[in-house]
């Protein structure tokens, strides 16, 4: 199946669509850095798709672009059967209200100079959703039901924990009441012992809210137990795509396999007999890419043809896309 096909068998809920999406940087005279090179998926109403990958391979790129935070440089996505790549004025404006983001640096990202109330107020104020006595109220909802205390409206940045920013940035993303949220790494910078809390709050808020997720993370154990579907990354490019319980219990891409195969099983008997896939060779530049597939330098099965061809993302098996010549019929 084609990505055309990828696109247009649907579920009829789906309301993001990215067909053909590209994002490339110009590095140098001739030099030219595909970071998103012709990616399409999915994302159906309510769900969280997950999108993992070693760091570099364009996961954040794909998720900024997908949000308008980028320019495409080809491609589309379509948000509710419109391309966001093309709005202007008021309708780009209403796009940003429905669609946020939390991003990775709990530290980086709120503004120090800000207390927490104007922080989350920000894009009320910009959208003119609430004023006065009940914008104000807003703030206090906002903070308590991201686990935090009304009288945290009037502190800063600074007296806060990494895991209470993180639950700043996402009552901040809540408060112009989205449909849809970019989750860039949210929990990659915070305490293990915090990260769970985040992501329970993340699946409670989906929950109450009807909220639509694109999870980005290299945690795979973490993406499993929030996201619907996966989609994997390499190199700029999508090598599968499908359901999370068929991609953790029958990975296809030899990238895949290789990637879950790292995942730490916490029994020591499983952990001190279990076998990893080491993946040997260097990791081609994503600057003006060799033709063929992008893994075929690393992949023990490459053949002649994964130097030469690139592989097309098709189904093969019901609701279960891979990128790769192994599966040409």
């Amino acid at each position: 199946m084609s990505k055309d096909n990828l696109n247009n068998n649907k579920n009829d809920e789906d309301f993001i669509q990215v067909k053909n999406l590209k994002k490339h940087f110009k590095v140098g005279k001739n030099a030219v850095l595909k970071a998103v090179d012709d990616v399409s998926f999915n994302i159906r109403k309510g769900e969280t798709l997950g999108l993992v990958g070693e760091s570099g391979c364009g996961k954040t790129t794909c998720g900024r672009t997908v949000l308008g935070l980028y320019e495409a440089t080809e491609g589309e996505v379509l948000f509710e059967g419109v391309d966001i790549h093309s709005l202007k004025g008021k309708d780009k404006k209403e796009f940003t209200k429905n669609a946020q983001i939390i991003f990775q640096d709990p530290y980086a990202s709120l503004n120090p100079r800000m207390t927490v109330g104007d922080i989350i107020s920000e894009g009320i104020d910009i959208h003119g959703i609430y004023t006065g006595e009940e914008r104000t109220n807003k703030i206090y909802e906002l903070l308590e039901l991201v686990g935090l205390n009304r009288e945290h409206a009037s502190r800063f940045p600074h007296e806060f924990s990494g895991g209470q920013r993180q639950r700043i940035g996402i009552a901040r993303a809540l408060a112009v009441e989205p449909k849809f949220i970019v989750c860039d790494e949210p929990i990659s910078a915070l305490d293990v012992s915090i990260q769970a809390q985040v992501v329970n709050l993340l699946i409670k808020l989906q929950e109450e809210f009807g909220l639509t997720y694109l999870f980005i993370a290299h945690d795979l154990s973490m993406v499993k137990h929030i996201s619907d579907r996966v989609g994997v990354m390499y190199l700029g490019t999508m090598v599968e795509l499908t359901s999370s319980g068929k991609l953790y219990d029958k990975p296809l891409h030899p990238y895949t396999q290789a990637l879950l195969s790292a995942i730490p099983v916490p029994d020591p008997e499983v952990e001190k007999t279990r076998q990893r896939i080491m993946l040997e060779g260097e990791v081609p530049s994503p600057i003006n890419p060799k033709p063929g597939c992008r893994f075929a330098a690393r992949c023990k099965y490459a053949k002649e043809i994964c130097h030469e061809q690139r592989p097309e993302l098709k189904e093969v098996e019901d609701d279960h896309f891979v990128a790769c010549h192994l599966f040409d019929e």
